[in-house]
């Protein structure tokens, strides 16, 4: 008994050793990881950036070797000049740069600092293939591995990689009249992060002409300089202008560019994807209603131009759209995921569309597609089926049989496959386990560690743990919610409570996985009880969970918000006059929505860049889940806050970057406005930063004026 007695003696005082988690404890920079990690074309090497060196692991022996320094690239790049005038409005999901291998699986292709480099695998050779004061954007290398195609400006360029001669493809490209680049909006909402495309052959270039000159210019303006610099943000609001798209075909040689008369979108519709068909003689397109409850994707012959439907798609609420088609067996097929019986899931179409199998079917959801072993006839791919809180890797036949499970352990995977499914790298974490990443062998084996989990962080650090609870929505909806207790919980005393909430479509907040070092620690360990639900209108539980939100967005979440809290009082443990809310983003909106909303219930409020009038949001996003606003005027009015002003009871503080690209700082503004003129006081901070996010010491200083806000207003 005594030896027992000593042991659980070290034991707590080795606890005890470890630090709370503070604001200083988020400052501390990360351990030095990864870049993103690429996929050699025959699915058995990667290559990663790690530190100042481009590596190469080899999956079958598990070895890692430096191929060059990247100090080399840098010292032959030209560096480009000092960014002067108006700041450029790229969108952070359109794709810019990132290394590619080749198709032959020899080369990597890696853009630095405006120039573009081949590198030689393995031996790590140089050739430089641009060098010049432009910058080169989003190059691409052809599949024969001849040339590569980059966006200089707003017109496409292709470079010879034998002698480095250069070809302009397209001329007259501007910031209205962009030529192979997007504009802010359909990176954001629809997921397209490039605009050209090369063709299988090598042969010809795809790309699609955004006239953005209709879409309405968003004033933002600069401040921190002697003389404002005027800014403008081309940015469409619900119900105003899209630009409008047009897809052509350039030869990779030069010569004039043939437009597609079925590939040009109106104000009443979207060009949501397109690309080559594996035949390199005709092109694909995935068309969207305005309003996105209409899909139609068609295949175009370029030689006569005429254009026939695949498939079609129709949705009483709207569509999301996912993934691309994705081609198998040589064209024949291809694959595609849809929500039509309710849950997304696997469907495999003839080219012409005309042969349909649905692969997999239940209620839960396929997540992504991971990977396809063509040979084995199997489609890899993760999903939510043995819980909506959990992802898990599977593969599946061709055929919809022989389905099989590959991850074991209750949680979250994150599956990086390579193509061909030969391996795999499965990256797992629970409430209960850290990250760590495994390699697999196709067949599910594991093959060893390819990363151990970050010790030193629980090592040194009081990781307060997170409990999975059960609650219902006032329609008797089954919810769950995410506890973290405070530090030095007492049983029967009551505690003040932040909620952390997003609450928008689209999104997981809650689910069996490793909580980081965040702001949530950081509040539990300051004494608060802190506290995630997850409403109805979020992602993973099936289109007619999702729909709640129609046409009401705030509505619902907020009632089972409200539920969530309400279970959290009867438990025991949360003072029900001591509740705060926070949020970014749609969060913001809900933050806010919730203290003039639910008075009663939220007594503190931290909101970010909250939405606070979706007639101020953008098209593509806000049109989806509220329709047209000439279409419905009293649902916009409904779900907007200002109006409501006058209920604020509770302390308000808002964040916002004055030049927010995202949800425009007009929100805010408004917002306050209607606060004053009711006479309601709140506080606020401004940041100059030139991003949604806020990051850098700006985030430093947000995360202590949160803190000091909550001790002010719940403590």
């Amino acid at each position: 008994m005594r030896t027992l007695a000593c042991a659980l003696l070290i034991a707590a005082a080795v606890w005890a050793q470890k630090k709370p988690i503070t604001l200083e404890a988020l400052a501390e920079p990360p351990g030095r990881g990864q870049g993103a990690r690429v996929w050699a074309p025959d699915g058995r090497a990667l290559a990663f950036r790690q530190g100042g060196e481009l590596k190469i692991y080899d999956a079958a022996s598990r070895a890692t070797k430096t191929l060059i320094t990247i100090d080399q690239l840098n010292a032959a790049a030209v560096k480009p000049p000092d960014a002067r005038g108006p700041f450029e409005w790229t969108n952070r999901n359109a794709r810019t740069g990132g290394m590619a291998w080749s198709d032959d699986g020899k080369s990597l292709l890696y853009p630095i600092q405006g120039d573009v480099f081949l590198i030689r695998v393995p031996d790590g050779e140089i050739k430089q293939l641009t060098k010049t004061r432009d910058i080169e954007i989003a190059p691409q290398l052809s599949p024969d591995g001849k040339k590569a195609v980059f966006r200089r400006g707003w017109d496409l360029y292709t470079v010879d990689v034998s002698s480095k001669k250069e070809t302009r493809l397209t001329s007259g490209g501007s910031e209205a009249l962009r030529n192979g680049g997007l504009d802010w909006v359909y990176p954001e909402e629809i997921g397209m992060d490039t605009a050209f495309w090369w063709s299988p052959d090598s042969k010809w270039l795809a790309y699609l002409q955004f006239d953005t000159s209709r879409e309405p210019l968003f004033p933002h303006a600069d401040f921190l300089g002697v003389r404002a610099v005027f800014e403008p943000e081309r940015y469409p609001q619900a119900g105003e202008n899209n630009a409008t798209v047009r897809l052509g075909i350039v030869p990779a040689a030069g010569g004039p560019t043939r437009w597609i008369d079925a590939a040009i979108t109106t104000t009443s519709d979207l060009l949501a994807r397109a690309g080559w068909m594996p035949d390199s003689r005709r092109l694909y397109l995935v068309r969207l209603n305005r309003v996105q409850n209409h899909l139609e994707a068609l295949a175009i012959d370029t030689e006569s131009g005429t254009a026939s439907t695949i498939f079609r798609e129709s949705d009483p609420y709207w569509i999301n759209l996912q993934a691309d088609l994705r081609f198998i067996d040589g064209g024949k097929h291809f694959l595609w995921t849809s929500e039509r019986d309710g849950y997304r899931h696997l469907y495999l179409y003839s080219e012409d569309g005309k042969e349909v199998r649905q692969i997999t079917r239940g209620e839960w959801e396929v997540t992504g597609i991971a990977g396809v072993d063509e040979n084995g006839r199997r489609i890899f791919y993760t999903s939510t089926e043995p819980s909506h809180l959990e992802r898990h890797l599977y593969f599946i036949g061709f055929d919809g049989k022989n389905k099989q499970r590959l991850t074991p352990e209750p949680g979250t995977h994150q599956i990086s496959m390579g193509p061909g499914g030969a391996f795999y790298l499965d990256t797992f974490s629970s409430l209960k386990t850290a990250p760590q990443t495994m390699l697999h062998a196709g067949d599910g084996s594991a093959l060893g560690v390819y990363r151990e989990a970050d010790s030193r962080e629980t090592d040194e650090y009081e990781i307060l743990p997170a409990e999975m609870l059960q609650f219902r929505g006032p329609d008797g909806t089954q919810l769950y919610g995410r506890l973290i207790r405070p530090a030095g919980y007492q049983p029967g005393k009551k505690y003040p409570v932040v909620v952390n909430v997003y609450g928008g479509p689209g999104f997981v907040p809650v689910r069996d996985a490793w909580p980081p070092i965040d702001m949530d620690q950081v509040l539990a360990h300051r004494g608060y009880v802190v506290w995630q639900a997850e409403n109805r209108g979020g992602a993973g539980r099936g289109h007619a969970f999702e729909s709640a939100i129609y046409h009401k967005m705030g509505i619902n979440e907020l009632a089972d918000q409200v539920e969530g809290v309400r279970h959290l009082i009867s438990l025991g443990l949360a003072d029900p006059e001591r509740i705060g809310i926070r949020g970014h983003s749609y969060g913001g909106f809900m933050t806010v929505n919730a203290l003039l909303n639910a008075p009663d219930v939220f007594h503190a409020g931290f909101a970010g860049a909250p939405v606070t009038s979706w007639i101020n949001y953008d098209t593509i996003y806000t049109e989806r889940y509220m329709g047209l606003p000439l279409e419905d005027e009293q649902g916009y009015r409904e779900t907007a806050l200002p109006q409501h002003a006058a209920n604020l009871r509770g302390r308000l503080m808002l964040v916002h970057n004055f030049e927010d690209d995202n949800v425009l700082f007009q929100n805010t503004l408004q917002l306050t406005t209607a606060l004053e003129a009711a006479g309601k006081q709140f506080e606020m901070m401004l940041y100059a930063q030139k991003t949604h996010g806020i990051t850098g010491a700006s985030l430093r200083h947000e995360n202590q004026l949160m803190l000091d806000f909550f001790d002010r207003a719940l403590r």
